[in-house]
């Protein structure tokens, strides 16, 4: 039972989350809030490193940045949204009879604690003229795109 459990649970989450749109195993979503301002979602599952979920969460603000028709962003608010939790396989008993004796092996329990790191930030969007400075603190969304795209993992 005890190998099923842990065969089950590789299966189930056996590589980190890719760059994708949101599912069960996690992704990257852009929510618009008002005209300039989103919501970008990310959720990686137990084998997904924090930084990933950074980098999953920079890109699509870039990404909604250029849909919008804008060139910079800035983040006006983030929060850590990770989950943390465990799998817990039971401990098992066994006893064999020899003769007039009984022989009982125990295997105690054993958990196996995983975090699941998410992140939700809050962008907005600009349109800064060509040969213009942005502000400090704000992002242009094709260097975020060129950097950072390159290195994400994307799904197949």
């Amino acid at each position: 039972m005890r190998i099923k459990i842990i065969l089950f649970v590789l299966i189930l989450g056996g590589c980190a989350t890719p760059y994708q749109e949101m599912g069960i195993t996690g992704g990257v979503a852009a929510q618009r809030m008002t005209t300039d301002t989103y919501r970008i979602l990310a959720r990686g599952n137990a084998y997904t490193g924090a930084t990933a979920i950074q980098d999953y969460t920079l890109l699509k603000a870039a990404e909604a940045t250029k849909q919008a028709g804008a060139t910079h962003f800035a983040i006006i608010s983030a929060s850590d949204a990770s989950r943390a939790g465990a799998i817990v396989i039971p401990g098992q008993a066994q006893t064999s009879v020899v003769g007039n004796t009984a022989f009982t092996t125990y295997t105690p329990a054993t958990a196996h604690n995983f975090i699941k790191p998410g992140q939700d930030t809050y962008i907005r969007v600009f349109t800064i003229p060509a040969g213009k400075l942005p502000p400090q603190g704000v992002l242009a969304a094709d260097e975020i795109i060129q950097f950072v795209g390159s290195r994400v993992k994307r799904s197949e």
